[in-house]
């Protein structure tokens, strides 16, 4: 008969008994096997990109862009995925090696603004554009300088979701441009041609019997602004809340009052620097309240009379 161990006696009773042996935990190591976690783990479509990027400046990401080879490629991401391109009046030195970034990452933008951008050529915006036409709805190139209508073609025939379109003080704005706006855009709620004088007014006349959807309007000295041009407005944009007339100095009270009769929906007028408008035609614009950058006139003993808003040579195209 053999002897046991007294060790392997103890070892037999404890699994006899159910009590499991008491083992001494091994040491941990100091350092951990497993890589480091940063930020850039967390899910990027899902969490970094809609929750964290969308609240940092285009400066921000241009900054982070140059921190690592992984904040470059997340920068990149957050930039394809901006919906949103404010450049306007920044003229700062390089911004148009910044812009080639931006017209090669930013896929899905809806609304773009690059007002008083001297540096902006066709050279750098039609890539921008070819990349965006999809999506965009607004477009503000006001005081663009240095673009011409060959920037212009992508927006106008492409950009089928367009709304809102600025172009005042863009002196390369020709009839051609706005005929084909008038064929291709139907859409377009908001409108600024302002300081545009290359513009024909049988142009502007058939362009708003087609765009009866505005309701923003600017035409603020604008030669080609007669009180016919007004009358197709009032007939046709019957949506009409706002619109500019500064220094429209061709239009008069026949025009003014086509505005009265048919825009019930005006809430502001801008009418300063007219002089053949008169208090005759804005005091029922005044009744309604609605907002006049003119102050009021004693009309003193000249009463307002429909029929004076109509002269003999009255002509409608």
């Amino acid at each position: 008969m053999c002897t046991l161990h007294p060790e392997e006696e103890a070892h037999l009773a404890a699994m006899a008994s159910g009590v499991p042996k008491t083992r001494t935990p091994s040491p941990r190591p100091l350092f951990s096997s497993s890589p480091p976690r940063s930020l850039f783990d967390v899910c990027w479509d899902d969490v970094l990109i809609p929750k964290v990027a969308v609240y940092l400046s285009l400066k921000d990401l241009f900054n982070l862009r140059c921190c690592s080879r992984t904040a470059y490629r997340f920068a990149e991401a957050a930039l394809e995925k901006r919906q949103v391109l404010h450049l306007s009046g920044n003229n700062t030195s390089n911004i148009d090696v910044g812009f080639r970034v931006l017209a090669r990452c930013c896929q899905r933008l809806e609304v773009l603004h690059l007002a008083c951008c001297r540096w902006l050529t066709d050279e750098l915006l039609l890539p921008l554009l070819a990349n965006n036409k999809k999506r965009l709805w607004a477009v503000n190139l006001n005081e663009c300088v240095n673009i011409t209508a060959l920037s212009l073609q992508p927006i106008i025939v492409e950009c089928k979701n367009l709304r809102v379109l600025k172009l005042s003080k863009c002196q390369w704005l020709t009839t051609g441009a706005v005929d084909a706006l008038t064929l291709h855009q139907s859409k377009l709620v908001e409108f600024d041609i302002s300081y545009c004088g290359a513009i024909g007014e049988r142009c502007l006349i058939i362009f708003f019997r087609k765009l009866n959807k505005l309701t923003v309007l600017s035409l603020a000295n604008t030669p080609s602004v007669t009180d016919q041009v007004l009358i197709q407005i009032g007939n046709y944009c019957r949506e009409l809340e706002h619109i500019n007339l500064i220094g429209c100095a061709a239009i008069s009270d026949y025009g003014v009052h086509a505005l009265t009769v048919h825009c019930l929906r005006l809430q502001t007028l801008l009418i300063r620097r007219c002089p053949r408008v008169t208090e005759r035609s804005l005091a029922l614009l005044r009744q309604r309240r609605l907002y006049i950058d003119r102050p009021q006139q004693d009309l003193g003993h000249n009463a307002y009379n429909l029929n004076d808003f109509y002269p003999s040579d009255f002509l409608v195209y």
